[in-house]
């Protein structure tokens, strides 16, 4: 006879075995670059679009700055010429690397090196930087920034996330399972499992992204490996503790684990299909970013379901009794009858006892002390925070941007690129010009010795050849390609302002003009990301109470479901914003921050909700729904809270990445995730429901306290 779940557990295994050296592979397919991610009407991506038509090199500029405590001597110029002159000799530095320019107060001095984009970016950036260090004197510092210092950052940052991310989550969850199971099989199996679902999905995954149907970054790699673990890991804990019960009334393995697997794939259909449906709304989002976590993380949370239904099953199947070992589930089916599924003396039963005395003074109480906690959501500032701030720690383009602004204009190597008709060209000059945040104009020449020729504010254009030989702004469809130098960093709220006063400015005398380069950017992918989490909050709580009336077939309950999660979810936000100010003295947050912490707290946390409520809506069925809710949260309280510990545990693990956006998803997600186990999941939702009654169920009949003797409840043993 063929054994369940043995069909999909091959494939799970086959699917993971090809998937596993992928792992090392994601950069391949993925990309960190902004312009990638956004809406395909946005300024700034339109203008993307176009400076590869009016430059024949996807060269990414790098800034090096060379800096001095004493003025620097001719000699100091001399070496630092030489030694710029000799950067395209570095495999990945493109042709066209400027000379040496010096600051005002004779203090610094600045290049720009082109960068080939296919290139081993922060390779190539560190060797630049040591090359110079090399053949510089003593006293004069050296420093890599710009737009490819940037991204060697952020490279770097992400550099663990195959290895040490991964690590440290399986390493956390290992130890969580120990203690809780006093086990050593159990969680080899458990985290094998969720390993294996990995693995699956991540092919999947790769494949996609290399035939564009997917666009994967750094963060949403992160966020599926930590997602899929924690997913997988709780799905699996559900069926041990199912696979526990049956061995306890019956001695034939194969039937006990026909039965758990039954018992356990509807919860766990359901409460990964909610989730599922939760994810697929950030389809709706206008930041590819985000819209593209959707379905990546999707398919973790399919890979994790099957691996929990299929491996699982398989791998206790072959152990027995013995994967449970030193603790082996005893068979004793009269003890389970007598107990009705609830252990007399245990923690849950005492809380229970607790609640049926005093469930509206916790409702309240609980209540009162997490609005207190979501008052802090006003400090919270996630309006975007500067590219410098991105990466934590030590960084040297951050410091080189601060030595830049010391001693030339902020913004130099990260221009406005503004694409204007020929006609417009002097019009749109003439507004830059204006700009108090811009420091110089120059317009695209491909005649020009540098490719660009400055622009006065007398109108003339003044090109860089010979005065006899006078050179023309490349012309692309009849547009051309103004740059304007920031006087401000390019990624500060000074620059921001500029950005947005020209916008409004090219509104009124050049219509039709075209504002992109890193600030632009960034001011579009911010804007993008506020809309899509004012969108996309009220899309997924709509969706998921449509999900949770279907399953309880109840108005009030999942109302009451949703409420309180909500209310979980501003408190979690709220402490956080209070932590990351007063505490961690974080910048500000990422819009997307706030969106990405709600679509895993609330989806996860009604994902347990569900695991709670449909096991009191069974109970209530039996003995009314009362009783029901202290059976329901005594047998399921041990293994929701393991579940939810262990998610804490991975997404706390995100806060090794040194990447700011990840560090506050790790500390919102833990935090939130420990906040429903231990109050709401425990205390306000079973109080709340109780001291309500029959009535959560309303519509349907047990709201008029109609429960069937018999059935479901007391054979607990038949249930997870």
């Amino acid at each position: 006879m063929r054994r369940p779940g043995l069909g999909g557990c091959r494939t799970t295994v086959a699917a993971a075995s090809v998937g596993g050296p992928y792992f090392g592979r994601v950069d391949e397919v993925s990309s960190n670059d902004q312009t990638t991610y956004l809406p395909e009407s946005a300024d700034a991506t339109q203008v993307q679009k176009l400076l590869g038509e009016f430059s024949d090199t996807n060269a990414i500029p790098a800034i090096v700055v060379f800096a001095g405590e004493d003025p620097l001597s001719e000699g100091d110029l001399a070496t630092i010429s030489a030694a710029v002159a000799a950067l395209p000799s570095i495999e990945g530095v493109d042709a066209g690397v400027s000379p040496a320019i010096g600051s005002d107060d004779g203090l610094a001095v600045q290049a720009f090196v082109p960068i080939d984009a296919d290139a081993e970016i922060g390779d190539v950036v560190t060797e630049v930087g040591e090359q110079l260090r090399a053949a510089m004197p003593a006293g004069i510092s050296v420093h890599v920034t710009g737009p490819a210092g940037f991204s060697a950052d952020l490279i770097a940052g992400f550099a663990g996330i195959d290895g040490l991310l991964l690590g440290v989550a399986l390493l956390a969850v290992l130890l969580i399972l120990i203690v809780v199971y006093r086990s050593l099989l159990l969680p080899v199996a458990v985290l094998s499992t969720s390993l294996f679902a990995l693995c699956a999905a991540l092919l999947s995954v790769w494949w996609l992204a290399k035939a564009g149907v997917l666009l994967l970054s750094g963060q949403t790699q992160g966020i599926l490996f930590i997602l899929v673990i924690g997913a997988a890991t709780d799905y699996s804990l559900l069926y041990v503790a199912r696979y526990r019960e049956e061995l306890r009334v019956g001695t034939d393995n194969w039937r006990a684990t026909l039965r758990a697997i039954r018992g356990s794939f509807e919860p766990i259909i359901a409460s990964g299909g909610t989730v599922i449906a939760g994810l697929l709304c950030l389809l709706l989002n206008d930041l590819k970013s985000n819209s593209t976590l959707g379905p990546v993380a999707a398919i973790g949370i399919v890979f994790a379901m099957l691996a929990a239904l299929t491996l699982l099953p398989a791998l206790l199947f072959a152990f027995g009794r013995a994967a449970y070992w030193p603790r082996r589930p005893v068979f004793e089916p009269d003890v389970v009858a007598a107990e009705g599924g609830v252990h007399p003396a245990g923690l849950w039963t005492t809380l229970t006892r607790l609640i049926a005395r005093r469930p509206r003074m916790i409702w309240i109480a609980t209540t009162l002390v997490l609005l207190l906690g979501a008052v802090g959501i006003t400090q919270l500032n996630a309006v975007g925070v500067a590219q410098s701030d991105l990466v934590l720690g030590a960084s040297e383009a951050r410091d080189g941007q601060e030595v830049l602004g010391e001693h030339f204009p902020g913004g130099s190597g990260s221009p406005v690129q503004v694409v204007v008709a020929e006609g417009d060209l002097q019009s749109a000059a003439d507004v830059m010009l204006a700009s108090p945040g811009i420091a110089a104009v120059a317009v695209v020449s491909a005649d020009a010795p540098s490719g660009t020729a400055s622009v006065t504010e007398t109108g003339i254009v003044a090109f860089g050849g010979p005065a006899s030989e006078p050179s023309a702004p490349t012309v692309v469809d009849g547009d051309v390609l103004l740059q304007g130098t920031l006087t401000d960093a390019a990624d500060s709220d000074a620059a921001a302002d500029t950005v947005r006063a020209l916008r409004a400015d090219f509104a009124d005398a050049v219509p039709g003009a075209l504002v992109g380069g890193v600030t632009a950017t960034a001011i579009d992918t911010d804007t993008a990301s506020i809309h899509d989490r004012n969108l996309i909050i009220p899309v997924v709580l709509a969706v998921i109470l449509v999900i949770l009336m279907l399953l309880l077939r109840s108005i009030v309950a999942p109302v009451l479901l949703i409420a309180t999660t909500v209310l979980s979810f501003g408190t979690a936000l709220g402490v956080s914003a209070l932590v990351f100010n007063g505490v961690f003295g974080f910048p500000g947050a990422d819009p997307a921050v706030p969106l990405y912490s709600f679509v895993f707290l609330v989806a996860l946390g009604i994902d347990y909700n569900i695991f709670l409520m449909t096991r009191v809506r069974e109970e209530s069925l039996a003995v009314g729904t009362r009783e029901g809710i202290l059976r329901g949260l005594a047998i399921t309280g041990g293994v929701i809270t393991s579940a939810w510990l262990v998610l804490a545990a991975t997404f706390a693990a995100l806060a090794v990445i040194p990447i700011l956006f990840l560090v506050q998803i790790a500390f919102i997600a833990a935090f939130g995730v420990l906040l429903d186990t231990f109050i709401v999941r425990s205390l306000l939702v079973p109080a709340l429901t109780y001291d309500i009654g029959p009535a959560i169920w309303w519509p349907s009949r047990l709201a008029r306290g109609r429960a069937r003797t018999g059935v479901g409840g007391t054979a607990a043993h038949t249930r997870a």
